[in-house]
């Protein structure tokens, strides 16, 4: 009985347990409050990350800023390179048709400085034909001038003949033929070639008609590793196959 008292009195006596009364908070109420700790947490936080960098100097919007300005001012010289560039490229257009027409008008230069010299030539050829009297007692068929002359591509050339009637023929015309035939070695070997080819030899750019003169130009072409000595012209009568004239040229 004794014990049981001693027990009694530690339990609710002076020397009993402190007993100490909480406030019961649910859970999802703690979780609320450790959300908000934390979000205020990490606006302090960053606040003091950027306090941090404007007191170093480093202001976000300022640079913000300055990109801002930058991207505009990129987008503008983006805009003026454009319009440059295509002010180049017709300038450059416009320079390459006049290199053109400076070449075509150079070629037509040198083509009327030929004709020129070649009408020059011509006149005094006829000039000295009209003050010589062995015209009337000439051959019935005379070559005044021959000339064969390289193209720009390798194998091609272009000749040129003035034919002349003579006088004793009393207005009949001529009418027959020309060729050439060609002296060309090639590989340390010698060759004649006949242009046109017996094939071709009514070809109309051989044709010849004609009452006192005549002037016949065109070209041939052979390989281009072949080198060209000399070219001789024939003119042959309709119905004859002797040549009634015969001159040569080399290339030049």
């Amino acid at each position: 009985m004794a014990s049981r008292l001693w027990k009694l009195r530690q339990r609710f006596g002076i020397a009993a347990p402190r007993v100490s009364v909480r406030t019961h908070v649910p859970w999802y109420l703690r979780w609320l409050l450790l959300a908000v700790l934390f979000a205020f947490s990490a606006a302090l936080a960053a606040w003091m990350y950027d306090a941090g960098r404007r007191f170093a100097g480093f202001d976000r919007g300022e640079i913000e800023q300055e990109l801002a300005k930058a991207r505009t001012d990129l987008a503008a010289l983006r805009v003026e390179l454009e319009g440059l560039r295509a002010s180049a490229n017709a300038a450059d257009s416009r320079l390459s048709i006049e290199r053109t027409a400076q070449q075509k008008l150079a070629q037509q230069i040198r083509s009327l400085e030929q004709d020129n010299a070649r009408l020059r030539e011509e006149l005094a050829i006829f000039e000295s034909m009209l003050s010589s009297e062995a015209m009337v007692a000439a051959a019935p068929i005379g070559i005044l001038r021959f000339k064969v002359e390289p193209e720009a591509l390798p194998g091609e050339y272009r000749y040129r003949v003035l034919l002349r009637a003579s006088a004793a023929r009393k207005g009949k015309d001529f009418a027959g033929r020309l060729e050439l035939a060609v002296n060309l070695t090639e590989d340390g070997r010698s060759a004649i070639i006949t242009v046109p080819e017996a094939a071709d030899a009514g070809a109309p750019a051989f044709r010849l008609s004609f009452k006192h003169f005549q002037r016949m130009e065109g070209s041939f072409r052979v390989s281009p590793k072949a080198k060209v000595g000399t070219v001789q012209v024939r003119i042959y009568e309709n119905g004859s196959a002797a040549a009634m004239a015969t001159q040569s040229a080399t290339p030049g």
